[in-house]
């Protein structure tokens, strides 16, 4: 049975992303030790990708820049589904 993992404040945790996660122990412990915003950041950046290559190249980014200590995805403008007040 899969464990289940956190999500973001808008957005649920897709399986693609999911399995990514779960394949790397520190991109995991990552994922656990980030808040709710910043999750929701990393889905959205995933989610919001035109191609599917994009999607994966995205998916792997996150999995790998989540191990290397990095909190939310690099040069992008955040996610759009949130109020201009920075809430969910």
């Amino acid at each position: 049975m899969a464990a289940t993992l956190p999500a973001g404040v808008v957005h649920g945790l897709p399986s693609d992303l999911r399995d990514a996660l779960v394949g790397d122990e520190d991109a995991l412990a990552a994922w656990h030790e980030i808040t709710p915003l910043a999750r929701n950041e990393w889905i959205c950046w995933v989610e919001d990708a035109k191609l599917e290559e994009t999607r994966a190249r995205r998916i792997e980014r996150a999995h790998t820049e989540l191990a290397e200590g990095k909190r939310r995805p690099c040069c992008w403008p955040g996610c759009s589904h949130r109020e201009k007040n920075g809430k969910a």
